[in-house]
């Protein structure tokens, strides 16, 4: 229920559900594909204090939410009547460009197990540390076991892939599953140990020769194939009698697929991931450290436009066939240039609501979501992103010139180093890309603390700085609600006052101006504040919350306290009173409304706790 609200705005500004083609998620976004992407309302999105940022890139309506877009995910599912297994929807709108289609394919394959695949990353890079450390050895059943865990996802990517390639491409997924298996079946894996002995007999199917490849840990040879059963599938369908498709159907599709990915998809396939491997690879050698500048200075750019998907095949396959790659730690300085730019942002600012979420966004991007750092912080005061694109650009030249490289896949995080440790132990590729990232973050940081925020962005709260005696700022975020549309006749009549209502987004209340309390309820739901100016102000949390008894509620102020704008007033729990069948509306009434001529609302769909929300005047 925590996220219901934000869903159904999110559904409204998308154009509804009847508006979604499909919807998936990655580690902070929401990725939508539209029938109609002119009926979406990306700047009106925007307002929505639970969404950091609105990007249409790659085919895909991307809403950025943050480390909580999973459950965002799942509340917008469940208000559009979504689930895992609903079937993607035919796409009767323009057909995208041949790189937004790229995108979209191979997001919609890679997000669904994004969270595991760093895991498992992660877990292998941390096992690297713990032999070069001594602290396990190879043959221990400790060592076993946990490589078994980070190992298993690489070792049957065939079978995941095969899941949810035959998800995006329309088919019945545990067909594609099965050919997956096929491909990584143990009957498969000993016919080619035993092909790779010499004077062994060449195999043939049908009487066409085989040439057999081992085909754990690959990517393109099962995308490749699901493509083709997919196809298959709907052919039988759209021809065989209902009776007979249910099984007829998978019958056909594994019968002709599996073959032919044997004879011919599969070696193709390979033939590509091994072009494309030493294609990079023969690029990169050219000039590593430019490779590595280019890279460092562009990926943030990348993730931006959610264009960075199109490389993430191209690592995975770097490490299935060369066994490691490099571009990954080229990528690490990029992170962590907007890291140290939004420290900077942190130690340099003294406002403090651009503080919090700069703290908040360093926090993240250590372990590598950088998306609250660049929307929220960095990319709003441009220079901060600029100064983290140019450090990431040097730090990424030194990896480059270093020639480290990463041994299982991942992101970009404090835990790459640990996926950087060569398995002849450490040396000084390691050390080239630790201080590559490391020049990275202390530049970002020093270029943004000397020339990198705007005068008023380093001051003092600008809201507060340009305050007005007879403005009221929002003591709360959330969706504005006209003050008519609150469900209680009493306030929603204005016999109150005149004012606007809010439903909360988090569980805090904060000064609107500067003042003092004047009222206190004992229930603590309700309080009552008088400016230095003169205006009258009551806050009421929610709707008949007087009969909670002050259980959710907690006040950190009495009354005749002083206050200034954004000190904490009350906090409540949410949940709590959702919980209890109360509505959260809350309205914020001007008591001595007839003491004024005009009481403006300047938010419109959405509001910051902190930002403008009434202007009151005597004209």
């Amino acid at each position: 229920m925590e996220y219901q609200t934000l869903a159904k705005d999110i559904l409204c500004h998308v154009g509804g559900k009847e508006n979604i083609i499909s919807l998936v998620h990655c580690a902070t976004r929401l990725r939508f594909k539209l029938k109609d992407p002119l009926r979406a309302d990306a700047e009106g999105l925007k307002q929505n204090p639970g969404v950091i940022m609105v990007v249409e890139s790659g085919g895909q309506f991307q809403v950025v939410i943050g480390n909580h877009v999973h459950d965002v995910w799942q509340a917008v599912c469940s208000e559009a009547g979504l689930s895992d297994e609903t079937p993607v929807a035919e796409d009767s709108g323009e057909k995208d460009n041949l790189l937004g289609r790229l995108i979209d394919i191979v997001s919609g394959i890679f997000t669904p197990f994004i969270g595991v695949l760093a895991a498992s990353g992660i877990l292998k890079g941390l096992l690297a540390l713990a032999v070069v450390c001594g602290w396990l050895s190879t043959d221990s059943g400790t060592y076993k076991i946990w490589f078994a865990a980070s190992d298993a996802l690489f070792f049957f990517f065939p079978l995941v892939l095969g899941y949810t390639a035959g998800k995006k491409f329309g088919g019945n997924p545990f067909i594609t599953m099965v050919i997956g298996g096929a491909l990584v079946h143990p009957t498969m894996i000993q016919a080619f140990d035993a092909s790779q002995q010499a004077g062994a007999a060449a195999d043939v199917f049908l009487g066409i020769p085989l040439i057999w490849f081992n085909y754990s840990t690959s990517v393109i040879p099962i995308i490749l194939a699901a493509w083709v059963s997919c196809w298959l599938e709907k052919q039988g369908n759209r021809r065989l009698p209902s009776a007979m498709k249910n099984f007829f159907t998978p019958l056909l599709c594994l019968g002709l697929t599996v073959p032919l990915t044997f004879l011919v998809i599969g070696p193709v396939a390979t033939w590509l991931s091994q072009m494309l491997a030493n294609g990079y690879q023969w690029i990169y050698v050219l000039a590593p450290w430019l490779a590595g500048a280019a890279m460092g200075a562009v990926w943030q750019v990348c993730v931006i436009f959610g264009l960075h998907w199109g490389l993430v095949p191209l690592m995975i396959n770097n490490i299935a066939v060369l066994g490691h790659d490099s571009m990954l730690p080229m990528l690490l300085p990029a992170v962590y240039g907007q890291v140290g730019a939004a420290l900077g942002v942190f130690l340099r600012t003294r406002d403090m609501r651009l503080k919090m979420l700069a703290g908040s966004s360093v926090t993240a991007g250590i372990f590598g979501v950088t998306e609250p750092a660049v929307y929220g912080v960095n990319l709003p005061l441009r220079r901060p992103f600029i100064f983290g694109c140019i450090a990431g650009a040097v730090g990424g030249a030194i990896v480059g010139f270093s020639d480290t490289h990463v041994y299982s896949f991942g992101f970009g995080n404090i835990f790459t180093f640990a996926q950087m440790i060569p398995p002849g132990g450490i040396d000084a590729t390691l050390w080239g890309g630790i201080i590559g990232t490391l020049v990275a973050l202390g530049l970002s940081c020093a270029m943004t603390l000397v020339a990198g925020m705007p005068g008023s962005a380093a001051g003092a709260t600008p809201v507060a700085a340009a305050l007005g005696e007879n403005d009221v700022l929002s003591p709360m975020s959330g969706s504005v609600l006209a003050l008519d549309q609150v469900p209680d006749a009493t306030f929603a009549s204005g016999l109150l006052g005149q004012g606007v209502a809010i439903i909360p987004s988090d569980n805090k209340v904060i000064a609107p101006f500067a003042g003092e309390v004047a009222s206190l309820f004992a229930t603590r739901h309700a309080i009552g504040l008088l400016s230095d100016s003169g205006i009258e102000v009551l806050i009421h949390v929610g709707i008949d919350t007087v009969k909670l008894d002050g259980k959710p509620f907690t006040a950190h102020v009495k009354v005749g306290d002083k206050v200034q704008p954004g000190d904490l007033l009350l906090e409540f729990d949410r949940q709590a009173i959702i919980d209890a069948g109360y509505d959260l509306a809350t309205p914020i009434i001007i008591s001595n409304s007839d003491d004024y001529g005009a009481i403006v609302t300047l938010a419109a769909t959405a509001v910051q706790a902190g930002t403008p929300l009434l202007c009151v005047s005597h004209q």
